[in-house]
């Protein structure tokens, strides 16, 4: 049996969201049924943000149009266009988009995102 040596992705996987932010996932638990790492590109609108979490996974952000916000620890990194960052595995973070316009970015997940592996703190 000839198995082809790669996957083009041409129809990633839209993760249903409630906040405005577009997730196409291209690899990863949802799209490709990997758990070893997940790829994902994604839009924040304005003024979007997430609830801190401790996520099991390492994840890098890779910024492609306007500006993304990290909270680690109690350190605030805002990140512009061209930029990118590696959180490591166990540390709780914030990601959020106060700005005013759109962020477009890339995440990977090192193994991929889980929503059992994310850890997110419920809001008060």
């Amino acid at each position: 049996v000839f198995m082809k040596k790669y996957i083009i992705q041409k129809k990633p996987f839209i993760v249903p969201t409630t906040d405005g932010k577009l997730i196409e996932e291209h690899f990863g638990n949802a799209s490709s049924k990997s758990s070893g790492i997940s790829i994902a590109h994604m839009v924040a609108p304005p003024k979007w943000e997430e609830p801190f979490q401790t996520p099991e996974f390492e994840e890098y952000t890779y910024v492609i149009k306007g500006k993304k916000q990290f909270i680690i620890d109690d350190e605030v990194i805002v990140l512009k266009a061209g930029e990118s960052i590696k959180i490591n595995k166990n540390v709780r973070v914030q990601y959020s988009n106060p700005f005013n316009e759109s962020c477009e970015y890339i995440a990977i997940c090192l193994p991929a995102f889980s929503i059992n592996l994310v850890n997110r703190e419920e809001k008060n």
